[in-house]
């Protein structure tokens, strides 16, 4: 038996190089994100730097000699000759020395960013300078250049007094060089760092041309916080104003980042700059477009907050931080410490995401309560967006919330563009009165010819009109608003609202004043309507809620309203007419007159042939009846039948 050894792991350098530049990122111009990355750290570190007091022997306020900065504005310079096949990128930053040159480049997975900064933590903080800048975290990202570039030569120059400028040269096979620049050589290169790359010939079309290198700049660094310039133009000219000051930031930079994002040049509707600090800290900027893009359905998968850290890219229109019924929500979220993977493209542990999700869902919904103090501006926000908001009703951790933002129209409305809160109708609501009631239908049109909302216009009891199915999920999944209980006008017991006085008794137009046939003709009648529609009604029974029409269809179960039973059905294809109760008002004159028909003669053919007319119109009316033709034919011969009767009264 051999004895306990300890090894160390080793490393095939060139397949561990080849690893990182195949299998590591998906997108090749994600390099060009790296680098843009390193060169700003660099140039973070030398502001931090700048700013530390001397190591000994300094005066209070007094720094290094050899921290002090020239005046050259600190930027990242981008440079590409298309018939070189080269392209250039340069900071004025930290620069490395030799020693550094070797830790830093030489040695794979270590991040002089993360050692910076744990330096810095060590020394007490950046004297008042923040550090949140900086980027790098994992030590790999420099190597995705060998996905572009068949060789790189790195020059540069510490900002330390006295330090020799150094020059670094691999291919990317598994070793490098490295050698001190001296003499005229030294002389040429000045403090940071400059990484000149010899592309691939295949590579040499698409990062050789300046537009396509500030269309990459734009997509994943635009928001750096130094210049970017590329062939001598700034290439990121939007700030990241989510870090920003809110009271420092005017509405025209606000519409230029949103056209920046977007591409919309209209002005949004609204704004919502947030800055986080619990339960998860992030920062975000997000805005309320003025259109919809909710087409018909069309670009459903057009959505979703851009996600960056620390002013990078991550991910495009990130769909887990924020719920999918605030879909129309636009704009960017950046957090510090978020867990990612080495190729900075998919998140670890989506934890936090979750956190940020359950956040920003709470302060968009309490900001559309501050809009709604507005009621024109929230008007024009419900027009647009309340199609896809309304997918909120299975949000339950803001289920108040969600409500007391849901608008419709009503009975009491004097078009169909006035909106109506809950809270609204419970404020006009009857004495006693504990239930919200509500309708569907195709119009306003079409529900003042619903028989069910007879009662309730006599009684002037408001009710909520639904225009789109989802209304109808919407009410379902709510059930009740603070102490009202949401109830279908259609479900609604006539004894709930017989104790209400009418609007208008004096007035009235309906058939109240007369008398009911007796119990023994209406049974007579309800037992021929169902002798001449068999199977096709359950029941045939008087009605208590109606006042104006002679009958109506019930759902037989009483539980399920009509718009949502057609839905149901079309969800599993079925075009089968339901079997429902129909009611039959005792004091509507047609009814007393077939009565009174029926009694005389139980084998009258007119009363059958009035049995399917009502039947039949019923059922057109909830949108059942697919075939009109005998309805049409019926009509036309009752026509011709009464039209001989009329001229002989005229």
């Amino acid at each position: 038996m051999t004895a306990q050894a300890t090894y160390e792991f080793k490393a095939e350098i060139k397949q561990l190089l080849d690893i990182l530049v195949h299998s590591l990122y998906t997108e090749r111009e994600i390099f060009l994100r790296e680098l843009v990355s390193n060169a700003s750290d660099a140039l973070d570190k030398l502001r931090i730097t700048a700013a530390a007091p001397k190591s000994s022997g300094a005066g209070e306020g007094e720094t290094d000699e050899a921290n002090e900065t020239d005046d050259a504005p600190l930027e990242i310079r981008i440079e590409a000759d298309k018939d070189a096949k080269t392209l250039t990128i340069a900071d004025n930053g930290i620069g490395m020395t030799e020693a550094e040159l070797v830790e830093n480049i030489g040695t794979i997975a270590h991040s002089g960013s993360a050692s910076f900064l744990r330096a810095l933590k060590e020394s007490g903080g950046p004297n008042g300078q923040t550090a949140d800048g900086i980027i790098g975290r994992f030590g790999v990202g420099f190597y995705s250049v060998y996905m572009v570039a068949q060789s790189v030569r790195i020059t540069t120059r510490s900002h330390r007094e006295d330090a020799q400028p150094v020059e670094w040269i691999s291919d990317g096979q598994g070793s490098y060089t490295i050698r001190e620049l001296t003499g005229t050589e030294a002389l040429a290169v000045p403090r940071g760092t400059k990484i000149e790359l010899t592309l691939k010939d295949d590579q040499a079309a698409e990062f050789t041309e300046p537009d396509d290198l500030r269309q990459v700049i734009r997509k994943h660094s635009n928001f750096i916080g130094f210049p970017i310039l590329v062939g001598g133009e700034r290439a990121n000219t939007v700030p990241a104003l989510w870090r920003e000051p809110k009271f420092q930031i005017t509405k025209d930079q606000y519409k230029e980042f949103y056209t920046f994002l977007t591409y919309d040049h209209d002005e949004p509707l609204d704004t919502l700059h947030l800055s986080v600090d619990a339960p998860v800290q992030f920062n975000a900027l997000c805005f309320i477009p003025k259109k919809s893009k909710d087409f018909m359905g069309f670009d459903r998968e057009d959505w979703g907050l851009d996600l960056y850290v620390r002013r990078v890219l991550i991910q495009r229109q990130n769909k887990d931080l924020i719920p999918q019924h605030l879909m129309f929500v636009r704009g960017v979220v950046d957090t510090e410490d978020l867990p990612l993977n080495i190729s900075r493209e998919t998140l670890q542990d989506n934890l936090l995401i979750r956190k940020i999700n359950t956040t920003l869902a709470k302060q968009v919904l309490a900001h559309l309560a501050k809009m709604a103090e507005d009621k024109d501006r929230y008007a024009e926000f419900w027009r647009e967006h309340s199609r896809v908001f309304k997918a909120g009703y299975m949000d339950f951790a803001n289920r108040e919330a969600f409500a007391g933002l849901l608008r419709f129209n009503s009975s009491s409305s004097a078009d169909a563009g006035e909106l109506v809160s809950f809270d609204d109708y419970i404020s006009r609501a009857k004495p006693d009165q504990k239930k919200i009631y509500f309708a569907y239908g195709p119009s306003r049109e079409a529900l003042k010819l619903n028989p069910h909302l007879e009662i309730f216009r006599k009684k002037g009891v408001e009710v909520l009109y639904l225009f789109e199915p989802i209304d109808e999920f919407v009410m379902d999944a709510l059930r009740a608003h603070k102490d009202f209980a949401l109830t279908p006008a259609e479900m609604a017991k006539p004894e709930d609202l017989a104790s209400l006085p009418d609007v208008d008794a004096a007035n009235a137009t309906d058939n109240a004043d007369q008398a009911a046939p007796e119990m023994d003709a209406l049974d007579a009648l309800f037992a021929r309507f169902k002798t001449v529609l068999g199977d096709a009604v359950t029941e045939v029974r008087a009605s208590a809620r109606l006042t104006g029409s002679p009958c109506c269809l019930m759902n037989p179960d009483g539980h399920t309203t009509s718009s949502m039973d057609k839905i149901m059905r079309s969800m599993s294809h079925d075009n089968s007419v339901p079997k429902k109760v129909l009611e039959l008002n005792p004091k509507h004159e047609l009814i007393r007159n077939l009565a009174a028909l029926n009694q005389a003669d139980p084998a009258d053919p007119f009363v059958e042939q009035a049995a399917r007319q009502l039947f039949e119109s019923a059922l057109l009316l909830e949108g059942y009846l697919t075939d009109p033709h005998a309805l049409v034919g019926r009509i036309q011969d009752l026509l011709a039948k009464s039209s001989g009767w009329y001229a002989k009264a005229k």
